[in-house]
This record gives structure tokens, sequence and C-alpha cells, in this order.
């Protein structure tokens, strides 16, 4: 499977709607859905879109860590699968979103793309750009990071 990749500035329209990115289109395309699964985020002020392979992939990994009879997880599961929601790709490549979700990430009109291999995330350009790291504090993390797992490893 290809991975969604790069970040790609996009425009809604007056009734909500996005062209997903062209090149996040193929990829959708060479899956075995077209539909996606979006949520918003639970750290971050976004909305994450899945492929619906994906997206099963996922909720099978959080039901196997749950407990159906603990409330608390059941609590979790609820409010985890209550804030998703099915969206169809129209005919031109749109997805439509509906203003609640946009308002909950403060995107106006313009609205950037971000690849996040197996998935993508939806952000106000303007609250991406106050959260990115700089070069030397992304690399610092980075090496962190992987050297954490090669001694793991």
């Amino acid at each position: 499977m290809q991975t969604f990749v790069g970040n790609i500035e996009a425009r809604l329209d007056e009734k909500g709607r996005i062209f997903v990115p062209a090149v996040y289109r193929k990829i959708l395309a060479e899956g075995t859905s077209k539909r996606l699964v979006m949520r918003r985020d639970t750290d971050n002020e976004c909305l994450m879109f899945y492929p619906e392979q994906v997206w099963n992939e996922k909720v099978e990994q959080l039901r196997q860590t749950l407990d159906e009879w603990d409330s608390e997880d059941q609590l979790i599961l609820m409010q985890f699968m209550a804030d998703a929601e099915y969206l169809e790709l129209d005919g031109q490549g749109r997805v439509l979103l509906q203003k609640k979700n946009l308002e909950t990430i403060g995107a106006q009109q313009d609205v950037l793309f971000v690849g996040m291999l197996n998935r993508f995330a939806l952000w106000a350009p303007e609250t991406f750009a106050s959260k990115r790291l700089s070069q030397s504090e992304l690399a610092a993390r980075l090496r962190a990071k992987m050297s954490r797992k090669n001694k793991e490893g």
C-alpha cells in the first residue's frame, strides 16, 4: 500500500465540500473501498481521515484492548465511535464536511491536508503552523525515538 505524504493546501466551497487531493484519491482508488471514515483527532485540533480498511483495523485493535463489560471501556468506545462518520467521495472527488466539524478545528475557507502514512489529517493552516516543531527539535525527537526503538528491537 502506498502512503499518504506531504501537505497540500485546499479550499472549501460554500457548501463545505472539499476536493480530496488527486494524489490521495489515487491511493484510495488502489484500496478495497472508496469510503473514508473521518473523526476529530483525540489530541490535536484536526480531522483524521482513514481509508475504510485502515479504520476497521484500528477499531479492531481498540476492541481487543477494551473489556466490553467494563463501564469505563464502554464509554471510551462509545465516544470514540460516536465522533466518527463515514464519508463518500462524490463523482468529482469531493467530500462534504459538516459545519460543526470544521468549526471544531477552526477551519474557515483555507485548509491543509497532511499525509500520515496510512491516513491523512485536515488542519486549519494557522493551527498546523503553530504546532510545527522547529527543524532542530524535530531532528532531536526523531533521534530519540529511533535510538530507543533500535535499543528495544
